[in-house]
């Protein structure tokens, strides 16, 4: 492989995480305007799905769907919703960039799931990360003086990590869904998930509409970047430079939410919530690395 493929892939990568880290600062102008989570999660799943069927129709992905992939699509399609959705929820109840990096919590949550119901080998690499961790959460959900962290918003923030977790463990150890093409896997989550937020609507969820330009702008960026162009970039990065590369830069995720949150919202972080984060980033980053170095 060339170094002009190597740099593509590590560029690509590096847009794929930012792109996801842009999801707070296109939701939270939507909920100023009355939009709720669940609305805002449906609209932006709607636009996504024909973006992602127009890119299987180019690409010649089939749209069939096997008997044995049906039930695990709905499963990831059901885990992706309540993800999305108990992230978006967050954002009403703390800071949406302290939000975002304790969301990044979830590869360790992903190594330690590996090895207790997948029996990996526990490695020293992954202790000392959780100790790390374990710091970084303790300076993030340390409220300063006169600041109150809300329980709620850190409980739906895990409750995130962890169904993404199980999401990315489904993938991996699925030999039906490793068969399937990236664009056809998401374009079925994307419609059960769908179905998972109009499900909800009657259980008092109402259904609120973007208002004007700005709007439809915000549902429309939120289905083309945190989404259509965040898998896309993600997967030919994986193609280029591989799996565990692309996760590394990973770490820009909360990174971009942060910025973007201090940058366009109007929100605050103090020195200690940085280097909460930053130790939350770092071990992360390092068990990564370690489970690509057999």
């Amino acid at each position: 492989m060339t170094s002009k493929e190597n740099l593509k892939g590590y560029l690509l990568a590096a847009v794929a995480a930012a792109a996801y880290g842009t999801n707070p600062a296109f939701a939270i102008p939507l909920y100023e305007q009355g939009m709720n989570p669940n609305s805002v999660l449906l609209f932006r799943y709607l636009l996504g799905i024909p973006m992602i069927a127009l890119i299987m129709k180019i690409k010649g992905v089939s749209f069939a769907l096997r008997r044995t992939e049906f039930f695990s699509t709905v499963v990831l399609g059901l885990l992706m919703a309540v993800s999305s959705l108990t992230l978006f929820e967050s954002y009403n109840y703390m800071n949406s960039g302290v939000a975002s990096t304790l969301l990044f919590v979830y590869p360790i949550m992903v190594a330690v799931l590996m090895i207790m119901l997948f029996h990996e080998k526990l490695r020293l690499s992954v202790v000392v990360c959780l100790m790390i961790m374990t710091g970084g959460l303790w300076l993030l959900m340390k409220p300063a003086p006169g600041e109150i962290l809300s329980p709620i918003g850190v409980l739906l923030v895990m409750v995130s990590a962890a169904t993404y977790a199980i999401y990315i463990i489904m993938v991996n150890v699925s030999g039906s869904l490793r068969s399937m093409s990236a664009p056809g896997l998401l374009f079925y989550v994307l419609c059960f998930g769908t179905l998972f937020y109009i499900l909800l609507i009657p259980f008092g969820f109402e259904l609120t509409v973007p208002q004007g330009v700005t709007g439809w702008g915000g549902v429309i960026a939120l289905a083309i970047i945190p989404t259509v162009i965040s898998l896309g970039c993600t997967t030919i990065a994986i193609q280029l430079i591989g799996s565990t590369p692309t996760a590394i830069f990973g770490a820009l995720e909360p990174v971009a939410a942060v910025v973007l949150s201090v940058t366009f919202l109007g929100q605050t972080i103090n020195t200690r919530e940085i280097i909460g984060g930053v130790l939350i980033v770092l071990a992360t980053t390092i068990v990564v690395a370690f489970r690509g170095s057999k």
